[in-house]
């Protein structure tokens, strides 16, 4: 579909793939709601089989640690406690979750888990059921917790692959916002979004690029895919135009579309903690930052300590190897400690293992005097790909993020979390600029959005940008999120230097 004029382009985008396209227009709204039909079937069957092996796998843990066998009742508990687990995930909305960022979905998914917990538990009170095992009960319970969520990614990665996750959606934007929508929905394909056609207004001036939207053929286009190929969803990304207009769209798409997505212009405010709320008739939007919650902080410091201290049991073999490593390539000092900005700006101790030379500062200060394009790319991105200053052992540590193993000991001191900011030296505070109040409003973090979204590929100005986003949308969610994908970005070395 292709059709242009001075005020209007209409064109089809490649979220379906051509054969999955031809497919949809050939079968038509029959055909959609199958393939709807078998992506909840998927999910629903892989979430059986969770369930199934979380269970086995709590059966095999008790006859292990001589708990004894199970009693007769118990399947019927286990079976109800499955049940119950499903149907909330439906109710929550997981079944299948179009629309739910990773941090939303995990969120319900925790929420669905609890709820099953305190059902069956109940129910196994009420009905005064002693024999049932509270070991089984917590073993099953954690193995949900543990795996549903990744065989839950692993699914949806695979349908993907296959191109049968995500349902359709037409967008409707203005000037050039409409090629944006549909970057990020192809980027985040998790949401499930696949945009099937960009219905644009293409203003006849600069003065118009901001309101101009797409005209009454188009509108008429639209509604025809809604009715032939059964898309039900919308997405209205004009967040400048006349407010007038914009109502009359969303009245028409509401007729046309069951659901309708509006992009308002909210450029720069959190999202993830957005509330809608009715003022008397008045649509209003509250706007929650979490992190300045004392309550919410200590929950936060609680969680860093019990993570770190568990976990630092399991490296500390790993942590004396390395510091033989470096003692025995360069001697020195094992340790590397740098002034760090921590929260409110107070200045930090920030203890690495030493990945380079001793005389590094005096190397970097000379290398960046005689090489004119090293230090263009240092101005950008505050780091050199090729570094002379890092050792053999330190090239091998940094490429793991082995090197930041020692800042768990931050954690415990309080300077650090695990999950935040990147820790900014005091040189560039000015660098960072108008979000610096925003960001050190918490404690910087071993890891953080800028460790799983490219990592060093990415401008100093974007992960500034990252930082101020992790901090305007905290979650204890978000903070889980970000950890299971920083050691899915370690292991691959994502361009770690």
């Amino acid at each position: 579909m292709q059709a242009t004029n001075h005020n209007r382009t209409a064109y089809a985008v490649g979220g379906f793939g051509a054969a999955s396209d031809r497919r949809v227009a050939l079968w038509g709204r029959r055909a959609e709601a199958w393939r709807q039909y078998l992506i909840k079937l998927s999910l629903i069957c892989s979430d059986l089989l969770v369930a199934l092996s979380s269970w086995g796998i709590a059966h095999v843990i008790q006859g292990w640690l001589g708990r004894g066998a199970l009693w007769d009742g118990t399947f019927a508990i286990v079976a109800s406690c499955v049940l119950a687990w499903v149907g909330l995930r439906a109710l929550l909305g997981l079944y299948p979750g179009y629309g739910l960022s990773q941090v939303e979905e995990l969120r319900r998914q925790t929420y669905a888990l609890l709820a099953t917990g305190a059902i069956t538990t109940t129910f196994a009170m009420a009905l005064q059921i002693q024999e049932i095992s509270r070991l089984l009960l917590f073993s099953g319970l954690a193995g949900l917790f543990l795996l549903s969520p990744l065989m839950r990614h692993f699914v949806k990665h695979r349908m993907m692959k296959s191109g049968l996750w995500g349902k359709p959606v037409v967008i409707l934007s203005s000037g050039e916002f409409g090629e944006r929508v549909v970057e990020l929905l192809n980027r985040e394909w998790g949401l499930g979004f696949r945009p099937a056609a960009v219905f644009s207004g293409r203003p006849n001036s600069v003065k118009e690029s901001f309101v101009c939207v797409p005209d009454d053929d188009s509108l008429g286009e639209a509604e025809r895919l809604s009715r032939d190929h059964g898309i039900d969803t919308v997405i209205l990304a004009m967040p400048h135009t006349r407010r007038q207009k914009l109502a009359g769209l969303v009245s028409w798409a509401s007729l046309a579309f069951r659901h309708v997505t509006v992009i308002p212009n909210l450029d720069g405010i959190t999202n993830s903690a957005v509330v809608a709320r009715d003022i008397g008739g008045t649509f209003g939007v509250e706007i929650r930052h979490n992190l300045l919650d004392p309550s919410v902080r200590r929950i936060k410091r609680a969680l860093d300590l019990a993570a770190t201290l568990a976990g630092g049991v399991f490296i500390l073999p790993l942590i004396a190897v390395i510091c033989l490593l470096i003692r025995l390539e360069s001697g020195g000092p094992v340790f590397y400690r740098a002034k760090r900005m921590g929260r409110d700006g107070k200045l930090f101790s920030c203890i690495k293992f030493r990945t380079m030379v001793l005389d590094a500062e005096a190397t970097l200060e000379r290398l960046l005097q005689e090489n004119p394009q090293a230090r263009e790319e240092y101005a950008t991105y505050h780091k050199l790909r090729y570094d002379p200053r890092v050792t053999r052992v330190g090239r091998i540590l940094r490429k793991a993020s082995l090197d930041e193993l020692p800042q768990l000991w931050n954690v415990i001191r309080g300077d650090m979390s695990l999950v935040g900011p990147r820790p900014y030296l005091p040189r560039e505070s000015d660098d960072i600029g108008d979000t610096q109040s925003e960001i050190l409003r918490v404690y910087p973090g071993i890891t953080g959005p800028w460790q799983v979204d490219g990592r060093n590929q990415t401008s100093f100005a974007e992960r500034v940008g990252m930082d101020a986003y992790y901090v305007r949308n905290w979650s204890i969610w978000l903070d889980l999120v970000i950890l299971v994908r920083t050691a899915k970005a370690v292991l691959p070395d994502r361009g770690a230097y």
